[in-house]
């Protein structure tokens, strides 16, 4: 199987529209987390398809772009707009299956909306995700069974 890396650019806007805090289910954090770990990379991406977005994965921050809309240039180089960011806010967690705090931040005015879907959107596209995963993990297995001739 043929591997390759993806090189994106994306722009955060200079100035934030608005912030807030919130608290990410365990469930969440825990398969995003898990998703940047078996990719092995510093980002990895998450197409959150049912609403054109894109969730870009690192250690400490999901930023989405919408795949439609929100293309900048600057110095000879092109690439998308973060609308919404998720940021860690606050210690470790308690345990693992204990929610997160996090900060999003809005780069954008009217995303309220968009964000209160993000969350179970991201999630549905992280169990596709992970059973793509776990078929192309599964060993191929064939079996033949031959029926014994008698002499």
């Amino acid at each position: 199987m043929a591997c390759y890396r993806i090189r994106e650019t994306f722009f955060r806007p200079e100035t934030e529209h608005a912030q807030e805090t919130g608290t990410l289910p365990a469930d969440l954090h825990n398969g995003l987390q898990l998703l940047l770990a078996r990719d092995g990379a510093e980002h990895c991406f998450l197409p959150i398809r049912s609403m054109q977005y894109l969730a870009v994965i690192a250690r400490n921050e999901v930023v989405f772009v919408d795949a439609n809309g929100g293309y900048a240039h600057q110095d000879g180089v092109g690439g998308r707009l973060i609308r919404i960011a998720w940021r860690p806010t606050g210690g470790p967690r308690e345990s693992i299956s204990a929610p997160l705090s996090y900060a999003i931040i809005y780069y954008f005015s009217g995303l309220a909306e968009t964000q209160r879907r993000l969350i179970g959107e991201t999630r549905a596209a992280l169990r596709l995700q992970a059973a793509r995963q776990r078929e192309r993990a599964a060993p191929v297995r064939e079996s033949c069974i031959v029926p014994m001739r008698r002499r």
